[in-house]
This record gives C-alpha cells, sequence and structure tokens, in this order.
C-alpha cells in the first residue's frame, strides 16, 4: 500500500511538472526571442486608435514585452546601461504627463493618450536598444516594418480604387469612428497619421532598396504603390513631407541607387496624380478640393489664436486637462464642435505644460538628433544590415516627417510614436556598443 501511494504521488508530481512546463514553455520561447515579441506589439498598437477600443490587448501585450525583457535581462545578467540623451527631458515629461493624468484618474481616454504619447515611446525606447542587438534582429525589425508598409500602401489604394470590401478591418471604413472618413485614413483613423507612417516606413524601404535587400518585384511594387498611398490620405501635410523627403535624398544621397529611385519615385508619383485628375469627375473635385479647401486652415488658425491666448495668461506651467479643454471650447465661438483640440503638437505641449514642458520637448528633440549623428570612428554591424552608416544620413528626414506632420496633427498615435522611438532605441544602443568597441 505504501509503494502505491508512493507511486501516486510520484505520478502527480510529475503531471504538475509536465504541466508547468508546458505552460512555461511559450514564455521561454519569448525570452529566446524578444525580437519578435516587440514587432507583434508594435503591430498590435498600429491597432489601437484613440477613437476605438481595442479592448486593451496592446497594452497586455506591452506588459508581456516588459516582463519577457525583465527575465532575458536577468537571466542573462546583461548589465543595464542608461545614458542621460533622450531619456532625461523624456522621462521629465513623463512624470509631467503622468501627474495630470492623476487629476482625472478616472477617466479612461486621458489614460490612452498618456500611454501613446509618453509611456509607450518611453518604454519602448528602453527596450529596443535591448532586443535588437545583432544583425539577425535588426533583419527581423526590417521586414516588419516592409511588410506594414505594404498593408498600409494596399488598403490605401483600394479605399481610393473604391475596393472597399479588401479594406480590413472594416471598422476603419466606419464613419463614426475617428476622423477623415472620405480619405484613406488606416487603421489610425486619421489621415495625417496614415501619412506619417507611410513616409517614415517608405524612408525605411527606401534604404532597403539602398542595400539590395529590397530588390525585383517587390521593389517595383514599392516603387509603383508608395506615391499611390500616399496621395490617397489627400492631406497636403503629407503630400509636401513626402515630396520634400524625395527631393532632399534625390539631390543630396550619397547612394547613387536611392537617388535614382527617388527619380523612380517622382516619375511615378507624377503618372499617378496625372491618372486621377484624367479620371471622373468626383475624384477632380476630391484632389482640387483638397488643395483649394480653406476651412481646415480657418479652423486651425481659430485654434491657434486661442492657444496663444491660454499660453499667454499661464504662461510658465501651463493649464491643467480638464480646464484646457473647457476654456478652449469656450473661447472658440465661430465654430460649432463637441471637443476642440489644438491640430499641432508643440502648442498643444506649450498649453499644457507651459514653457518648461516645451523646453524639455525641444531638449528630447535636440538629443533624438543628436544620437543619429555618425560616430568620429564607425564600427558598424558587419554586412548589409539595418542601421548601417548610410542609414544615419536619413535620420534627420525620418525625424523632419515627424516634426512637420507633428505641426498639423497633435502626435498621439502610439504606432507612429512607438516607430519612431523604437528606431531612436535601436541607434542609442548601437552608440553604446560602438563606443565600447572604440575605447577597447
Amino acid at each position: 500500500m505504501a509503494a502505491t501511494d508512493t507511486t501516486l504521488a510520484f505520478q502527480k508530481s510529475d503531471f504538475v511538472a509536465r504541466s508547468m512546463g508546458a505552460l512555461l514553455r511559450p514564455l521561454q520561447a519569448m525570452i529566446a526571442a524578444p525580437d519578435v515579441v516587440l514587432p507583434a506589439t508594435l503591430g498590435l498598437m498600429l491597432f489601437h486608435s484613440p477613437d476605438f477600443n481595442f479592448h486593451s490587448i496592446d497594452r497586455i501585450a506591452l506588459g508581456l514585452l516588459i516582463f519577457v525583457v525583465f527575465l532575458r535581462v536577468c537571466a542573462l545578467q546583461v548589465p543595464l546601461a542608461v545614458e542621460h540623451r533622450v531619456n532625461l527631458p523624456m522621462l521629465a515629461l513623463v512624470v509631467l504627463a503622468l501627474a495630470g493624468a492623476l487629476t482625472q484618474p478616472n477617466d479612461a481616454e486621458t489614460w490612452s493618450l498618456f500611454a501613446a504619447k509618453w509611456f509607450v515611446p518611453f518604454v519602448l525606447y528602453q527596450l529596443a536598444g535591448m532586443v535588437f542587438e545583432d544583425s539577425a534582429s535588426l533583419r527581423k525589425f526590417e521586414w516588419f516594418a516592409l511588410a506594414v508598409l505594404a498593408y498600409l500602401s494596399f488598403i490605401a489604394i483600394c479605399f481610393m480604387a473604391g475596393a472597399k470590401s479588401l479594406v480590413l478591418p472594416h471598422f476603419i471604413l466606419d464613419e463614426g469612428l475617428g476622423i477623415h472618413a472620405d480619405r484613406a485614413r488606416g487603421p489610425f483613423l486619421q489621415a495625417v497619421a496614415n501619412g506619417v507612417a507611410l513616409n517614415l516606413l517608405g524612408l525605411i524601404a527606401l534604404d532597403s532598396l539602398r542595400r539590395k535587400r529590397l530588390r525585383g518585384l517587390m521593389a517595383v511594387a514599392l516603387v509603383t504603390a508608395l506615391p499611390l498611398a500616399i496621395l490617397a490620405t489627400k492631406t497636403r501635410a503629407v503630400w509636401l513631407s513626402f515630396a520634400g523627403t524625395i527631393l532632399f535624398l534625390m539631390l543630396f544621397s550619397p547612394s547613387r541607387r536611392l537617388r535614382r529611385t527617388c527619380v523612380a519615385l517622382t516619375l511615378a508619383g507624377a503618372a499617378a496624380l496625372l491618372m486621377f485628375l484624367a479620371l471622373a469627375d468626383e475624384h477632380n473635385d476630391a484632389f482640387s478640393d483638397r488643395l483649394e479647401e480653406r476651412s481646415p486652415v480657418d479652423f486651425r488658425m481659430a485654434v491657434y489664436g486661442a492657444g496663444r491666448d491660454m499660453f499667454l495668461e499661464k504662461p510658465l506651467l501651463g493649464w491643467d486637462t480638464a480646464g484646457m479643454q473647457a476654456e478652449l471650447s469656450r473661447r472658440i465661438s465661430d465654430f460649432h464642435q463637441k471637443e476642440f483640440y489644438f491640430h499641432n503638437t508643440y502648442l498643444e505641449v506649450l498649453v499644457r505644460y507651459g514653457l518648461a514642458g516645451l523646453a524639455l520637448y525641444v531638449w528630447m528633440i535636440v538629443d533624438l538628433f543628436r544620437i543619429g549623428r555618425k560616430p568620429v570612428r564607425a564600427v558598424f554591424p558587419e554586412g548589409n544590415t539595418f542601421l548601417d552608416e548610410q542609414f544615419r544620413s536619413i535620420w534627420p528626414l525620418f525625424l523632419g516627417v515627424y516634426l512637420v506632420n507633428g505641426a498639423v496633427v497633435v502626435m498621439n498615435y502610439q504606432f507612429v510614436n512607438g516607430l519612431l522611438f523604437t528606431v531612436a532605441g535601436m541607434l542609442a544602443a548601437q552608440n553604446r556598443r560602438l563606443a565600447l568597441a572604440t575605447n577597447s
């Protein structure tokens, strides 16, 4: 009887051990491949716009990513290298935003915007350098970026061509969600955000073309689809930033292959524009109306004027979140909307956090430019790898696209912010490794 009891107890413990092992196996796989978990998390963020409840699955994914990287750091005993550049001003902005969110602790939208604008970019900036450590992991991120570009371009072209059954997920077409339902707005539900994402991902794709990582039919598809997708956003700031980026690369890029590609993009864009202008009247009206439309400009000027006056009243520390929205609505009488927004990232920071907040934001942007500078002695990843030396000549354009469009929209789109700060985190980590290699 005792032997039987011992056997049963052993079988129970063996069953428990096997069950625990089966449950922990996925976690072990994620710890071994954080360079898959981070892009997957970014992918989920792509479908969580401020106006669409995605049941916080992206928040769960972010928490899991943090936990996975923490376990990996502990298991491998990776030394944590924290530098002041970007981190100090951004941490201060996170604290300021957190203090503002705590004044409205029961408002879900406040916390969502806090995460999208400040917390998610800060976390991804820290984690990117720990996750993307070698050429293989960088290639995974590059292919993720190209896949997202292909998806956003495809649904933008389908929307413009009227093939709306191919636009997935279908909430993109819901006119009751977000704004710009008449434009290619993608899962962001906002045309400018979609255009910024297309432009940033397009720069990554152009760098892939330069390094011949992207070639053949895929390269032809990119050159054809990207200008069409940009046109489909019907957003002047997006058009101007894309045209300026292509023109700059065409004139000043050190890569002959990239210059030729930009010429091809210019020709493809011109051909696409002529094609749409030559189509039916409704297409002619759509593009000409966007070029001539004055009402958005008049509305923005009214908002900017109200924001200027609010800043002059509280120039140092700014307004609290609830008071800022109520005061802005009170000051704008010529337009009738439920809610008013500044439509300008820098004006919102200035009014919300005062001169102190704007100074921190400018400090952060300056540091972002600085991390992309070429080191004096460069030791870059071997082979034809993403983030090589010539990518750093593209980095100022990467930031420039973000900053130009930030003047016409508040950048509260976590995928766009996450993408920018993930690449910035990779560059910062690369700088640390270069410094160690130089000093050793």
